[in-house]
C-alpha cells in the first residue's frame, strides 16, 4: 500500500515533488521518482509489506526503458510470473509483475490483474498508461489541463490551480496514450436478476461455495512479509473474517492480531471481546471517550475529503481504530462490502421486488468507490495501515450476485445476511453468529455522540454566503464548514459530485 503521483506531457520537477509531499501519510517508508522520457514523471511513497527490503518504486526495467509507480496488492502476481518468465524480474514485490505484464502483452494483458491496485506505467518510447482496479479500492485522481496530466491517489496532492479540472479516475478502465480511455475490466455481473431455482429453493452448493469462496479471499489477503491483524467490531462481517484469519494464522504456529475501538460498555465493544476470546486472537482495545471522538473531527473530514454525516459517523470510530492499530501492524483485514453483497442493510427490507433488490445491490457494490471504500483507504492510510477487502474480491463479489436477491431478503424467519450465517454456522457461538447488526458507528456509540454534539449548531451562520452546497442538516452544515476549513484550499465545489453526498 502506497501513494502515487505522475504527470504526462509538460510539468515541471517541483511542482511533482510537492504533490508526492502532499500524501507523505501514505508511505512512511520511503520515497522515490522517476523521469521516463521526455514526456513522464512518476512518483510514489511507501508503505513497505511485501518484499521490504527489495520492493522500492517506481519500478525499472533492466534496462532502464520502461517504469511504474503503483498503489496496492495484486494477489494472483505468483501466477502471472510464471506465466511471464521469471528472468525479468528484479524484486519479489507483487507490483512488479504489472509492468512486466504490460510490456509483454499490452494494456488488455493487465486484464489479468486480480487485486486492489491503481497504477501508472511509462515508456521511453512514449507510451504511457494508467489503470485502477475494477471495484475502485484503491484511488485514483486525475486532471487534464493545457496538454498535461496530473495523477495522483488523492484530492489534496494537486495544486490549487488544477483543483477544478480533477476527476475521479473510473473504476476498471485504463487511459493510454496511444487508445486512449478504455474498458480493461469487464462489469462484474448483470444488473438483470438473476433466474431463481424453482420454488424458490437455495441452488445445491450454494452455501459450500459462500464459505469456500470467503475461506479463500481471506487466506489470499493475508499475503504479507510483516504481521496482518484484523478490525473486529463484533458484528457479523468482521466477525467472519477474524475467524477464518484466526485459522489461517494457527496453520502456520502464529496467533492473528485483533483490533476493537469504542466507548466502555458499547455493544460493538462487549461483541468483540467475546469472539476474540473464543477465536484465540491477540486482542488491542481503546475505550476512548466523547472527548476522543470530538477532537478526531477535523482531521477526520479532512482524511476522508467528504461531510456526509452518514460516511462522517462511520469514519470517526475508524480514524481512531486506524491510529491504534497502526501501533500495532501494517496490514489489516475488514468486512467492508458483505452489507452491499448480501442485502445487510435495514433499508433492504423495504425492496420486497427481488429485481428491484438486485439492481440495488449492484448499484451500490458499484458505488462502493465513492463511500465505504472511499473511508475505509483514506482513514487507515492517514496513518500508514493498509486495509484489506476479502468480501470484495472479484471471484467473490461475482458469486455473490448471482445468488437469487429473493434468496438474501430478510424475513421474519430470516434475519439479514441469512445465507452468511448459515455458511459459517459453528465458527462462532449462535449469539455471535445470528446477533444483529448495528452500524459501526452506532455500535461503538459514536454516532449519538456527534448528533448531540453538533445538532445545536445551526444552519443559519451561513446564511449570505453564495459558495455553499445544498446541505440537509445543521450537523451537516458543522461538518461542511469543517470541511470547507481543514482542505488546505480545496473549496466544496471542487468535489460536490465526485463524492457520494446526496
Amino acid at each position: 500500500m502506497c501513494g502515487i503521483v505522475a504527470a504526462h506531457g509538460p510539468f515541471d520537477h517541483p511542482t511533482c515533488q510537492a504533490m508526492l509531499d502532499r500524501i507523505v501519510h501514505r508511505g512512511p517508508d520511503g520515497q522515490g521518482h522517476v523521469t521516463v522520457g521526455e514526456a513522464a514523471w512518476l512518483g510514489h511513497r511507501r508503505l513497505a509489506i511485501v518484499d521490504v527490503e527489495g520492493g522500492e518504486q517506481p519500478f525499472r526495467t533492466g534496462d532502464g526503458t520502461a517504469a511504474m509507480t503503483a498503489n496496492g496488492e495484486i494477489y494472483n502476481h505468483r501466477q502471472l510470473r510464471r506465466r511471464i518468465g521469471s528472468s525479468c524480474f528484479a524484486s519479489r514485490s507483487d507490483n512488479e509483475v504489472a509492468l512486466h505484464l504490460y510490456l509483454a502483452e499490452g494494456t488488455s494483458g493487465l486484464g489479468a490483474l486480480r487485486g486492489m491496485f491503481a497504477l501508472v506505467i511509462a515508456t521511453e518510447d512514449g507510451r504511457f498508461v494508467a489503470m485502477r482496479d475494477p471495484l475502485g479500492i484503491k484511488p485514483l485522481y486525475w486532471a487534464r489541463h493545457d496538454g498535461a496530466m496530473l495523477f495522483a491517489s488523492e484530492l489534496r496532492a494537486f495544486p490549487e490551480p488544477w483543483r477544478p479540472y480533477v476527476e475521479e479516475f473510473p473504476p476498471g478502465y485504463a487511459w493510454s496514450s496511444e487508445e486512449g480511455l478504455v474498458r480493461v475490466f469487464d462489469e462484474l455481473v448483470s444488473a438483470d436478476e438473476p433466474v431463481p431455482a424453482p420454488d424458490g429453493e437455495l441452488p445445491t452448493g450454494t452455501i459450500e461455495a459462500i464459505r469456500d469462496g470467503l475461506i479463500a479471499a481471506v487466506e489470499e489477503r493475508m499475503m504479507a512479509d510483516v504481521p496482518v491483524g484484523v478490525f473486529l467490531s463484533g458484528g457479523l462481517d468482521s466477525s467472519l473474517v477474524a475467524a477464518i484469519a484466526a485459522r489461517a494464522a494457527a496453520r502456520q504456529g502464529e496467533t492473528l492480531s485483533s483490533f476493537a475501538v469504542g466507548l466502555s460498555g458499547s455493544a460493538d465493544i462487549l461483541a468483540a471481546r467475546r469472539v476474540a476470546e473464543h477465536l484465540g486472537t491477540e486482542h488491542h482495545e481503546w475505550l476512548y471517550e466523547a472527548e476522543d471522538l470530538l477532537a478526531a473531527l477535523p482531521d477526520t473530514i479532512r482524511c476522508i475529503e467528504s461531510f456526509d454525516p452518514m460516511l462522517v459517523h462511520s469514519a470517526v470510530p475508524n480514524h481512531l481504530l486506524a491510529r491504534f492499530t497502526a501501533q500495532h501492524v501494517k496490514v489489516v483485514l475488514t468486512g467492508e462490502g458483505a452489507d452491499e453483497l448480501f442485502a445487510g442493510y435495514d433499508y433492504h427490507r423495504d425492496l420486497e421486488d427481488p429485481a428491484e433488490l438486485h439492481r440495488e445491490l449492484v448499484r451500490t457494490v458499484g458505488g462502493l468507490h465513492n463511500l465505504n471504500l472511499q473511508r475505509c483507504d483514506r482513514v487507515t492510510m492517514a496513518h500508514g495501515l493498509e486495509a484489506r477487502v476479502p468480501f470484495l474480491d472479484t471471484s467473490f463479489v461475482e458469486l455473490a450476485l448471482r445468488i437469487p436477491a429473493g434468496l438474501k431478503q430478510a424475513t421474519a424467519q430470516r434475519p439479514e445476511k441469512w445465507l452468511l450465517r448459515t455458511a459459517f454456522d459453528g465458527w462462532l457461538p449462535d449469539d455471535l453468529l445470528w446477533r444483529r447488526k448495528e452500524q459501526f458507528g452506532d455500535g461503538t456509540g459514536a454516532s449519538t455522540i456527534l448528533r448531540e454534539a453538533i445538532e445545536l449548531d445551526g444552519l443559519d451562520r451561513l446564511d449570505g454566503r453564495d459558495d455553499v452546497p445544498p446541505l440537509r442538516t445543521a450537523e451537516e452544515a458543522t461538518y461542511w464548514r469543517v470541511f470547507d476549513a481543514h482542505l488546505e484550499g480545496v473549496r466544496s465545489e471542487d468535489v460536490v459530485g465526485r463524492f457520494a453526498v446526496a
